[in-house]
């Protein structure tokens, strides 16, 4: 295969619009036959590589008598313009400077509670550059930290145990410093402003919200919109792994935010199997609707995008890695699902990231910091990678299989497909090797460049014989296992001329 070395310098508007590459490209002489080079001499030149985010990776290819490669362009990462908002008639979330804002999320629950200032801004570095930006946290924690629900610094959230009204402010201050760093590195929190608990049992805080009552809690939650207005990256979620019977202690909490931040973003985490949207529906602080489960993620996605309110949605929550017998095909299934289904974004979780080596629900011998790195992690970089070089917030869900005609299967092990609202792209997932059809005709044309994106490692291989005419349907198949040994792939399809 020929070898491209890039200098790469690279630029991105604000709120990361648009981007161009300045590129010098050198060793490249077996491109010199095909024309793309002029023998040994660097070429130099701009690509404008088109819209998505900051933190993106593009190709450029280089063709010639021993192949094509295609050597990745890194961009560096950007922060959104907050606060998000959500806009009529779109299904996403727009930031400040009116860019949609792709929700690529973690699920460090005690990050306030579990880890010291060091740690945090370890584990924020590191999450920062692998491409996440949304970051699912407990303000409160009753059970899963080395001494609940005080934080590392021996500090309890109020000072009469239980009592929502006896705030301690040296437990907040510290809260406040790690919303205000994820803020400086570019995150959108969904906090919790107090978990409930898987139904309502010892692992939240039900019990003692339900002790407190609808006035107590509408104190706190006035103390938390006086604390928080102007934290412009919070996304308060409400609940926590419950359906309440007693919906007054979710209501009080959300009403007293409101009283004094009236535009505050909210969604709800519900039980297992139930969006946002069939729980919680009506309320006024219901702005984002989500999706919990753990059934394939893509039947549960299309249910919430074919609703007739249209609220913005994402998967909030399925299966942790190293819990389940969960593998990393499974966790990128679930991610890819999601995406192509009509989601705004999709939250990742981990074992034992999520709390961080204190006291979990699984055993296990990684440690948060080994877990930083695992194959979930990986994968889900590759993920963003994907979807942030595109303009994803185009793309509508293949529902009526006009574009992925034949070869979907059922399951975990359905495969996936949604086609650009343009028609200037499409993207499938295919959780297993296997024959497809695609519908070629269904996009603009007039020819059409097939590429298979390896999900295990973010490398890309042109389908043999592409570009293809825009017309009639045609069969893809991968040759082999991906990288990873397992049998995942992704085909793009993209306009060309």
């Amino acid at each position: 295969m020929p070898t491209v070395t890039l200098t790469v310098t690279a630029n991105h508007s604000a709120g990361g619009a648009s981007h161009s590459v300045n590129w010098v490209a050198k060793n490249a002489t077996e491109c010199a036959a095909s024309g793309a080079w002029n023998g040994d001499r660097p070429l130099t030149g701009t690509e404008r590589v088109g819209t998505g985010q900051a933190g993106a990776e593009y190709a450029l290819t280089c063709s010639g008598p021993a192949g094509t490669t295609r050597a990745a362009v890194r961009l560096p990462p950007g922060n959104a313009a907050f606060p998000l908002h959500v806009e009529s008639g779109k299904r996403y979330l727009v930031d400040a400077a009116g860019q949609p804002f792709l929700i690529q999320g973690d699920s460090p629950w005690s990050l306030i509670v579990q880890l010291s200032k060091t740690e945090v801004d370890q584990y924020l570095d590191d999450r920062k550059a692998r491409g996440f930006n949304t970051l699912l946290v407990n303000l409160l924690e009753h059970r899963f930290s080395d001494n609940p629900p005080n934080n590392a610094d021996g500090q309890g959230p109020f000072l009469t145990p239980g009592d929502f009204t006896t705030p301690n402010e040296q437990y907040f201050a510290h809260a406040d410093w790690v919303l205000q760093r994820a803020a400086q590195k570019g995150f959108l929190v969904l906090l919790v402003p107090a978990y409930l608990g898987y139904n309502g049992g010892d692992q939240g805080w039900y019990s003692e919200m339900l002790a407190n009552g609808s006035t107590k809690l509408r104190d706190y939650g006035r103390f938390l919109g006086r604390r928080y207005q102007d934290y412009s990256n919070i996304l308060w979620t409400h609940g926590g792994d419950y359906n309440p019977p007693n919906r007054s202690v979710i209501q009080a909490i959300a009403a007293g935010i409101r009283e004094f931040d009236p535009d505050a973003l909210g969604s709800a985490h519900c039980a297992p199997e139930t969006a946002a949207l069939e729980y919680w529906g009506g309320e006024s602080w219901l702005q984002v609707n989500n999706v919990y489960t753990y059934n394939p993620v893509y039947s549960a996605a299309l249910q919430q995008y074919q609703r007739p309110e249209q609220l913005p949605f994402f998967l909030l929550e399925s299966t942790y890695e190293n819990e389940h017998d969960v593998t990393p095909r499974q966790l990128r299934t679930q991610a890819y699902h999601a995406l192509l289904s009509g989601a705004a974004g999709q939250v990742f979780g981990n074992n034992p990231l999520w709390h961080f080596d204190g006291p979990g629900l699984y055993p296990t011998s990684v440690t948060w910091q080994q877990a930083l790195s695992g194959h979930g992690s990986r994968s889900m970089n590759h993920v963003w990678k994907l979807f942030s070089s595109r303009d994803w917030w185009r793309l509508v869900p293949d529902a009526s299989n006009a574009t992925l005609t034949a070869g979907l299967g059922s399951g975990q092990d359905r495969a996936v497909a949604a086609l650009a609202d343009d028609r200037s792209f499409a993207i499938a997932y295919l959780p297993t090797v296997r024959n497809v059809t695609l519908n070629l005709a269904r996009l603009s044309g007039p020819n059409v460049r097939a590429t298979w994106y390896d999900p295990a490692s973010g490398s890309y291989t042109a389908v043999a014989g592409s570009p293809f005419p825009a017309t009639g349907s045609r069969l893809f198949t991968p040759t082999a296992n991906n990288s990873a040994g397992d049998a995942d792939w992704v085909l793009t399809l993209e306009s060309v001329q």
